[in-house]
């Protein structure tokens, strides 16, 4: 297994668009953080994701703001790649020259971020953010009864895309147009209990109906409201509302009771955390 928590050494990415940034950046984390191995630079968003891909590594930091494909498009597609059983996604650390990005899920632990150029303290208070997540991703430990769930990922991604782009955010999806048998319905966002995905359709899930459609999940993960759908595996997002509990399995994986419902969604190895206690 990928343990962080073990001897291994920790692998990141590092992508930003100005040389002199990543030079600096890496110069200060091998001061912080000498254990971290930085495997792969990328110049853009495209060559990041690629590079993740290629190297799977434990961490990536990226530019917010890089050409062709900014930080946080490369992070959405980065949170859509398959794991598997020795790698998990990796922590996502954003670096940015702008305050304003600061915003609070960041704050709230979701992911982290590197005001440039990066300071030394500041760097280490992110680092020692990040050891800690890698460290309880691996671990086993039972989901508290009264836990409080961690912020999904998605949120803050919405955050940063309506903060990179104001005036382009569009309008959460309101509506599912989707096959029922012979015929094609209306479905409000509001009543679909989940989301589930094979190779070809979607699984489109109420209280009383089971529909198809052809859209896959990484399009709408982009298009739900992310306050109300939580992605908990590469192919499902569940209706937060309809979450009626979260159970253990004898392999130890976490599963999604849905309120109504016998049936179970099982929650992939990095989407854990959100069923955690804060």
């Amino acid at each position: 297994m990928n343990d962080t928590t073990s001897t291994q050494r920790v692998r990141a990415v590092l992508a930003d668009d100005e040389r002199l940034m990543r030079e600096q950046l890496r110069s200060r984390l091998t001061e912080v953080w000498p254990d971290l191995d930085i495997v792969a630079e990328a110049k853009n968003g495209l060559e990041a994701v690629e590079l993740v891909k290629e190297h799977k590594p434990d961490l990536v930091f990226l530019d917010i703001r890089m050409p062709g494909l900014t930080g946080v498009d490369a992070a959405r597609q980065i949170a859509q790649l398959p794991e598997d059983e020795v790698w998990l996604l990796p922590e996502i650390v954003f670096i940015t020259a702008y305050d304003q990005y600061a915003v609070e899920a960041f704050e709230q632990g979701v992911a982290d971020y590197v005001l440039k150029p990066a300071e030394r303290e500041r760097l280490q208070v992110t680092v020692e953010r990040v050891k800690k997540r890698l460290s309880q991703r691996h671990s086993n430990e039972p989901v508290p009864d009264d836990g409080k769930p961690a912020a999904p990922m998605q949120q803050l991604l919405h955050k940063l895309s309506a903060q990179l782009n104001p005036s382009g955010t569009p309008a959460y999806l309101q509506w599912i147009q989707a096959t029922v048998g012979q015929a094609i319905q209306m479905i409000p966002v509001e009543d679909v209990l989940f989301f589930i995905s094979d190779e070809k359709y979607t699984r489109v899930q109420t209280a009383t109906l089971e529909a198809l459609i052809r859209k896959p999940i990484k399009e709408l993960v982009d298009e739900l409201d992310p306050k109300l759908f939580w992605q908990i595996h590469r192919s499902t997002l569940v209706n937060v509302k309809a979450i009626a509990g979260i159970t253990r399995d004898f392999r130890g994986r976490q599963l999604v009771g849905v309120k109504g419902l016998t049936e179970k969604l099982e929650v992939s190895r990095s989407y854990t955390h959100l069923f955690k206690g804060m």
